[in-house]
């Protein structure tokens, strides 16, 4: 299970358990469907909660993607403010079937965090990159720079990010988690090859986003 979901996990089951017991007592129709219900959506829980473990692939010159999920924009921009100059943008997003731990996609240290709060746009939609609650990390490595965003979805409402500036990161580590349903956006430099494309299905710390 993924760290810090043992609260949420229990939380269910307790509630769960208590219908039960009032299912035991009382009975009735509605007490029926409302604790199947209940016990249905604790194992959707235990499931959404999930944290395989995953293996880098070798090779020191390529970024892994740092979530579960659906390609679903890639394009060529600017970004002035870390890169100063033309950079390759890639998001992910991230259903609620997904895999919602969050990994490391390249080796270095974190230069750069900020937590931004706002609003909770579907995750899929072009706004909620700037618009929604997010967290914002740049990793330096030897050769690579990487920012990425943590983006808060329409129903996910909380960011679980573990890691701050100045902290030393591994590849393919776990950092954190968006709860139910949210968005990755990657910013790399102009001169990483991708080795996506639209519509690709992704796993965190597995899947090479790209090399350089």
């Amino acid at each position: 299970m993924a760290k810090g979901s043992t609260g949420t996990i229990l939380a269910f089951i307790f509630l769960s358990l208590l219908l039960t017991a009032g299912l035991i007592l009382s009975g009735g129709i509605f007490l029926i469907i409302l604790t199947l219900l209940s016990w249905a959506f604790s194992l959707f829980v235990i499931y959404f909660f999930r944290d395989p473990n995953r293996e880098v692939p070798p090779g020191e010159s390529i970024v892994v993607s740092p979530a579960d999920g659906k390609v679903i924009i890639i394009e060529e921009g600017q970004e002035n403010e870390f890169f100063n100059g033309d950079v390759k943008k890639v998001s992910i997003f991230m259903s609620v079937f997904s895999v919602h731990v969050n990994r490391i996609p390249v080796s270095g240290k974190v230069t750069y965090f900020n937590y931004s709060k706002g609003k909770f746009l579907p995750a899929f939609k072009d706004d909620a990159s700037y618009e929604n609650e997010q967290t914002s990390i740049l990793i330096e490595g030897n050769k690579i720079k990487v920012l990425f965003k943590q983006i808060a979805g329409i129903i996910a409402r909380r960011i679980v990010c573990n890691i701050r500036e100045g902290a030393r990161v591994e590849q393919g580590e776990r950092f954190g988690m968006i709860k139910f349903g949210s968005r990755v956006d990657m910013v790399l430099p102009a001169s990483v090859n991708l080795k996506i494309k639209l519509d690709d299905n992704v796993q965190a710390g597995q899947t090479i986003i790209g090399t350089y």
